[in-house]
């Protein structure tokens, strides 16, 4: 019995001491080993994803981009549904027809005339012809000869009366160079038969310019007198209508 513990022993020690004898070599080896390379590049592998941290300050707002161009018309939309009705007015008041239609007729009538007037002025301004004492005017209208003497009165004259040979050449040269052929003057025999004055109840006695042969009023009709472009005078129907020659004195 002693000597199989003694043997036993003697292999433990043997045990050990290779065991030994083994950790003193892989000492040895590691001490030898060259020391690492720290710049040596390692592949490192990304490790698992943190938890998401707290949230930051809002943000200065940035600066506004640059506007783009605009978009092309888009298509029309769908007609909408009719709305809802309005409520009832308030009743109106009566009215006095009458008296408006009175006041409306009135206006028409100082419309009109104000066009006229207008009118006339219009052509007034396109030319006339003067003495030392008197403008003459064609009224470039043809009108029958008492709607001449009413024209020319209104605006503040008369139908033209040339009681003199100047006067008489002035109107048939504005007559003539006018293209005109005839044109209404103020004489008649209106108030008695053969006996013609001129529109301001003076006679002829002291100027006159018939057309030879003239005044002949054959059947009795021809009370009123025109001006022939020739400066000529002759005796005509007064209901016939043509242009005329307006009077206005001057003023001194």
């Amino acid at each position: 019995m002693n000597g199989l513990g003694a043997q036993l022993g003697r292999h433990t020690l043997t045990l050990l001491l290779l065991l030994l004898f083994q950790i003193h070599i892989l000492c040895l080896n590691a001490d030898s080993r060259p020391p690492p390379d720290v710049c040596s590049t390692h592949t490192v592998l990304p490790g698992p994803k943190g938890d998401d941290g707290e949230k930051g300050e809002k943000g200065e707002e940035g600066k506004h981009g640059k506007v783009g161009p605009m978009g092309p018309k888009g298509d029309k939309g769908q007609k909408g549904l009719p709305g809802a009705s309005g409520g009832k007015g308030r009743a109106g008041t009566v009215c006095d027809c009458g008296r408006y239609r009175k006041v409306v007729g009135q206006l028409d009538i100082s419309v009109a005339r104000l066009k006229t007037s207008m009118k006339f002025v219009k052509n007034v301004i396109a030319g006339i012809k003067e003495t030392d004492e008197k403008f003459y005017y064609i009224v470039q209208e043809e009108k029958s000869y008492r709607e001449s003497l009413t024209h020319c009165r209104i605006r503040g004259g008369m139908l033209a009366m040339p009681k003199d040979e100047r006067a008489n050449q002035v109107i048939a040269k504005y007559v003539s160079d006018s293209g005109f052929f005839r044109v209404f003057i103020g004489v008649n025999d209106l108030e008695r038969e053969g006996q013609y004055v001129f529109t301001d109840n003076t006679p002829l006695q002291n100027y006159s310019n018939w057309k030879e042969g003239e005044p002949n009023d054959p059947n009795g009709h021809e009370d009123c007198v025109e001006m022939l472009s020739s400066g000529h005078w002759n005796d005509t129907e007064c209901h016939l209508t043509m242009y005329f020659v307006c009077e206005f004195v001057k003023k001194k």
